[in-house]
């Protein structure tokens, strides 16, 4: 009896190592893909309490994308799905002004100072509300939503908003962010009484936790003066033979970033961030009813592939990364019927991101965009190296949902309402 009590495994050890293999998995693409498809699956057996799904309309969905991505890319010269399209919005070269600007660093600096930029502007990304617009100084012109966000964060960054060194204003430091206002928020986006942007006090906290990051993690953003541009550095290790995947970049955004997300569920003392809880899946291992989903880390890996390209990286496996399951991509497939939602309440009132009406929206999603790219590909005879999903989404997806929800509502909102607190939407 003792012999077997001996080889018994200490009941601590087994619950660790159990616990970092759930939370592996739960970073993993493959995990946003398996939690998804489980649901996609139930849908179309329409054994799903929200939603169900109609392939019928697959045909007649990636028609209606193909046709937006030939208008706004006649030459099919598509690029990838980020933060720098954002930022040309209004035919304004902003990024050849920043170029310029930069021109007199190193490569290596000119892609931290660019990782630096995207970075605290893909994180204040979140959705904007409907009501709140961007006037841009040197233009007159007027942006909202996304493009608003971006042009505004861009000017920021310009002004030294996020550095505390006004001898080097270009740069997000970990003091800069740490220090970052409310009020610096509500100047440099033009927050008003009569101009409200949704979760101000979200964005705020979400640029001070990266400053408290940037300082707990030196290997990835340095000892002296940490940025979020030393990533640059730290990836350039990653790569083997000039050759980067996707999926480590994705790796190595949550690695450093977790720990910004407020208010999430933790895993073995982790930070899960994007992942959400869904009654349908089966349980059983640890972890097994959470859904991953990882939108704005994403986003953000999508947006930091363009500086290391142009360092001279090769990126592959683009198609390991997702569609990303926001308003735009999940208001496509609900406006062209792929999805149909099974009762009025869905989109006559506003959700929490963590019920399970956005969960499954979203879930449901992932899977149909990549039932999307599929189709596309298959009209195109295309594969997925030459029309990866990246730019299916830029194409693609993420403006046809613009385009058919401004068709079908006058303020261009999308079919389902979502209470955002500013950092995930």
């Amino acid at each position: 009896m003792q012999a077997n009590q001996a080889n018994q495994p200490d009941p601590i050890v087994q619950s660790s190592v159990a616990e970092q293999q759930a939370l592996a998995y739960l970073r993993s693409t493959q995990a946003i893909r398996d939690r998804c498809g489980f649901l996609f699956d139930l849908a179309c057996q329409d054994k799903l309490q929200s939603f169900r799904c109609n392939l019928n309309q697959l045909d007649r969905a990636a028609t209606y994308v193909l046709k937006v991505m030939q208008q706004r890319y006649p030459d099919w010269q598509i690029p990838f799905h980020s933060r720098w399209r954002h930022f040309e919005a209004g035919n304004s070269d902003r990024i050849a002004y920043l170029n310029t600007v930069l021109a007199g660093l190193s490569p290596l600096e000119q892609a931290r100072t660019q990782f630096d930029l995207v970075i605290v502007s893909v994180l204040l990304d979140a959705g904007a509300g409907l009501s709140w617009q961007y006037v841009e100084p040197n233009t007159n012109q007027v942006f909202r939503r996304s493009e608003g966000l971006a042009i505004a964060s861009f000017h920021l960054f310009l002004q030294g908003g996020f550095s505390s060194d006004p001898n080097c204003p270009l740069q997000a430091n970990a003091h800069g962010l740490q220090n970052f206002t409310e009020s610096t928020l509500k100047q440099g986006f033009q927050v008003s009484e009569h101009n409200p942007l949704v979760g101000v006090s979200g964005r705020v906290q979400l640029m001070q936790q990266l400053g408290q990051v940037l300082q707990q993690s030196p290997l990835l953003f340095g000892a002296d003066n940490p940025r979020p541009g030393y990533l640059v550095d730290y990836l350039m290790q990653q790569s083997g033979d000039g050759i980067l995947s996707a999926h480590t970049v994705f790796e190595v955004v949550l690695a450093g970033f977790s720990e910004i997300w407020p208010g999430r569920s933790r895993l073995a003392s982790v930070n899960l961030g994007d992942v959400w809880r869904h009654s349908a899946l089966p349980k059983g291992t640890m972890g097994a009813q959470l859904v991953p989903f990882h939108k704005l880390s994403q986003w953000l890996t999508y947006s930091l592939l363009e500086p290391l390209q142009a360092l001279g990286l090769t990126i592959v496996g683009l198609d390991e990364l997702t569609g990303l399951p926001e308003y735009r991509n999940g208001g496509l497939c609900v406006d062209l019927g792929l999805l149909q939602p099974k009762s009025e309440a869905i989109v006559t009132q506003p959700h929490a991101v963590d019920s399970e009406v956005i969960v499954e929206w979203r879930a449901l999603t992932v899977i149909l965009i990549d039932r999307l790219a599929q189709t596309i590909r298959q009209k195109l005879s295309m594969t997925p190296e030459t029309l990866p999903l990246a730019k299916v989404l830029e194409g693609g997806t993420w403006a046809a949902g613009r385009a058919i929800a401004a068709d079908r509502r006058a303020d261009g909102r999308p079919p389902i309402q979502i209470i955002s607190d500013g950092t995930v939407f």
